[in-house]
């Protein structure tokens, strides 16, 4: 892995596009098309500084410095990066990430799924939420660190807010995985997560004095409607949603709507410092306080403890945890490298019609037992999903 690591760098890609070429078959991505032999061909001559500046390498990511030090290995003898081989076609690059958010995120639900669904011989689950958020945000640390290497730090960066926020953030994905431990569907769960537009319509509506479209409303009433027909649809002899399971996603989308407003303030805040942070210094610092919050609370519940003795006692789910982990910070590096390249539209789009696939893989391979009135339920709120994703494109054109 190291040494393939190495040779890819050689040619100038980014992290993302490295972790594509690497770890493809992993998650899920082999069978899409193979990128272009030409693009890690040797090149026939050796390009200048200027040359490979003038690449169309993104910008967002940071990646001229990566290519500056690529440029003077080059002068020590190795095989320089031509212009060709910098710079990917947009379609490429669509695959790149699109494949990598699909096959990273994919994966990471039905091994979420997995975790929380395990029983072990003497009948106990595994409960230890904030655990798995202080391993699944260490991962992100790791990975948002090495990408802050390759794409060089942005100094005087204000913590504070980062601090809030990924306390926020923390503490909705924490709720979402209680909801799943305390036995609800991975379904229901992820269908609900797709109506956060719900509490934040409400409190711009308490709060702000906003006003929304009738479409918008029917949107959210579509999700959330739904999801209630899922929750139940259920055939007899199917797992039952728990209230408890349902307090806890009800309690993710209030952190997930409080969050968005700690990351609007984040991001004035920067902007007044006149500090413009890059991609994966968002991943490695909103990551990094997700982890020190989680470690605190974890602690505190003695989960640490207790969820490392269920580890030990039950190998198989920790290889479950570390994997799901790993998609997780992988995900998130291939969300960043869309964003960088595409209009935010695009990533919309892509992260959309994921939950959608993974509900319906969880619902085909997971064994869950749907009746007729489940699969309408299913409909419903999946036409609101794509209804709210034709308002956001109907709404670029407009702009454009």
């Amino acid at each position: 892995f190291l040494t393939s690591m190495r040779v890819l760098t050689s040619t100038g890609l980014s992290l993302p596009t490295l972790l594509f070429l690497t770890a493809q078959s992993t998650f899920a991505v082999s069978s899409s098309p193979p990128l272009s032999s030409s693009l890690l061909k040797p090149p026939r001559n050796v390009a200048s500084v200027n040359e490979v500046r003038s690449s169309k390498v993104p910008a967002a990511l940071g990646l001229e410095s990566t290519v500056s030090r690529l440029s003077e290995i080059n002068r020590g003898g190795s095989t320089a990066m031509t212009q060709e081989s910098a710079a990917l076609s947009a379609p490429v690059k669509l695959l790149i990430g699109a494949g990598g958010i699909y096959g990273a995120f994919l994966y990471y639900g039905s091994l979420q799924e997995d975790v929380f669904r395990y029983t072990s011989v003497d009948g106990t689950q595994f409960k230890q939420a904030w655990l798995l958020q202080v391993l699944e945000a260490l991962a992100n640390v790791l990975i948002g660190f090495a990408g802050m290497q390759l794409t060089g730090a942005t100094p005087n960066i204000p913590k504070r807010m980062f601090a809030i926020s990924g306390a926020a953030q923390v503490s909705a994905k924490a709720c979402t995985s209680l909801a799943l431990a305390n036995g609800l569907s991975f379904p229901v769960a992820t269908l609900a997560k797709s109506g956060k537009m719900a509490p934040v319509m409400l409190g711009s509506l308490l709060l702000g004095g906003a006003s929304y479209s009738i479409r918008e409303y029917l949107q959210v009433a579509a999700i959330i409607g739904g999801t209630a027909i899922v929750s139940m649809g259920k055939k007899k002899g199917g797992s039952s949603n728990s209230v408890m399971g349902v307090a806890y996603i009800v309690l993710s989308l209030v952190l997930d709507g409080v969050t968005a407003g700690f990351q609007k303030r984040l991001k004035a805040e920067t902007a007044k410092a006149g500090v413009k942070p890059k991609p994966y210094d968002f991943m490695f610092w909103t990551n990094l306080y997700m982890c020190l919050t989680a470690v605190v609370i974890s602690v505190a519940l003695n989960e640490v403890g207790t969820g490392l003795a269920f580890c030990s006692a039950n190998p198989e789910i920790l290889s479950k945890i570390i994997k799901f982990a790993v998609c997780s910070a992988v995900g998130q590096s291939f969300i960043f490298y869309t964003i960088a390249n595409f209009d935010p539209l695009v990533l919309s789009t892509v992260t959309t019609t994921r939950k959608i696939f993974s509900v319906l893989l969880s619902i085909l391979m997971k064994g869950h037992s749907l009746s007729l009135t489940g699969w309408s339920g299913i409909a419903l709120a999946c036409s609101g999903i794509l209804s709210e994703m034709a308002a956001k494109m109907g709404g670029k054109a407009k702009a454009h």
